[in-house]
């Protein structure tokens, strides 16, 4: 099997260190592709640290993946040398289940490939993310990418655009609609932005007035402060749709009450601990939905690609260099980014 090296957490309380691995042989219908960039994930800090159960070590992170393709199988029909390429969370799924079949292999009934920590269907080992020099993928996954593309800045789409991207598609955003978006780091960020382009009227919902002026730089047509219960009073029962993407548990129930009749409030950041239970009083009233949205299917994955390509969408970035993830993770858990890290991994040691 070919030699890869990448940067891995050896356990929850061990800064990531440089670690040597294998990769699989490209099998007939595999991609191999040497990586440029890949995209900082809160999903990665908290994976990396042991947060969420099931977490076994060592774990290379790393899903927002996006570099040149080296190599192709002998049945590959959509990639050559050469091509721009990207891969996303997921790496394989079952491909017969009824939820592969409707093209939602994140919900894959036999258990999704997530591109790190899952079981790899080809060798049986474990699976690494893209913090890493190389990655080998099922065609099936690989997604194309504009051969005039910014990569760096194309990274987080695979995981903070698509994340955003799919809420609103499958709830309809788009013009007549009005639109909540709850924080403003790498998932909001991107929901602001796709929002906006997709014709909808754009509301941020911020605990910090400082990002107003971003906020309204994005896209975004007003800004509500959610600390304040006059702003808030001011916008009740006034929007369709509510993306709420902030990763860290917190009151539901306001939220709930800007909802207009059978308006919905879709979770997508997954908190470390539970948020509290809503009011079922507030979710009566106005024939309210509380729901969630976990990515994106492969071809809505290429859908959204496509989508930004068209209308010059990519994510706002500081690029870094691999030796300094322990302290981006830090100043993500600040807030100290703006939007979104991606590594250089032209900086990963030999």
């Amino acid at each position: 099997m070919p030699s890869a090296h990448g940067y891995a957490a050896t356990a929850p309380d061990s800064p990531l260190s440089p670690f040597r691995f294998e990769r699989r042989e490209p099998g007939a219908r595999d991609v191999q592709i040497e990586i440029a960039f890949c995209g900082v994930c809160h999903s990665d800090l908290h994976t990396a640290r042991g947060e969420w159960d099931g977490v076994s070590f060592p774990v290379v992170p790393g899903h927002e993946i996006v570099g040149h393709v080296t190599a192709v199988g002998d049945e590959v029909t959509g990639f050559a040398v050469g091509d721009a390429a990207a891969v996303g969370c997921m790496v394989d799924s079952c491909h017969e289940c009824a939820a592969c079949r409707a093209d939602l292999e994140q919900n894959c009934e036999r258990g999704t490939t997530w591109t790190y920590g899952s079981p790899e269907p080809q060798t049986g080992k474990r699976t690494y993310g893209g913090y890493s020099n190389r990655v080998v993928v099922d065609e099936r996954f690989v997604l194309r990418v504009a051969p005039d593309a910014d990569l760096a800045a194309t990274a987080p789409l695979l995981c903070a655009g698509i994340t955003t991207w799919s809420p609103l598609r499958h709830w309809r955003a788009g013009p007549g609609k009005r639109v909540g978006i709850v924080g403003l780091g790498g998932l909001g960020h991107m929901g602001v932005k796709l929002a906006h382009a997709l014709g909808a009227h754009v509301t941020l919902l911020t605990t910090s007035p400082g990002k107003a002026d971003d906020a309204r730089k994005l896209g975004a047509d007003e800004v509500v402060i959610s600390t304040d219960p006059e702003q808030m009073l001011a916008h009740a029962a006034s929007l369709d749709l509510i993306v709420d993407t902030v990763a860290a548990p917190h009151d539901l129930d306001d939220l709930l009450g800007l909802l207009r009749i059978d308006g919905a409030l879709v979770l997508v950041g997954i908190p470390a601990e539970p948020h509290p239970s809503p009011t079922v009083g507030v979710l009566l009233r106005n024939r309210r939905s509380l729901a969630g949205s976990n990515i994106g299917g492969i071809a809505e994955t290429q859908e959204m690609l496509d989508f930004c390509a068209e209308h010059g969408i990519v994510s706002e970035i500081e690029t870094i260099a691999i030796t300094d993830i322990d302290d981006a993770y830090e100043r993500m858990l600040r807030g100290d980014v703006r939007f979104r890290f991606v590594i250089d991994l032209a900086t990963l040691p030999a």
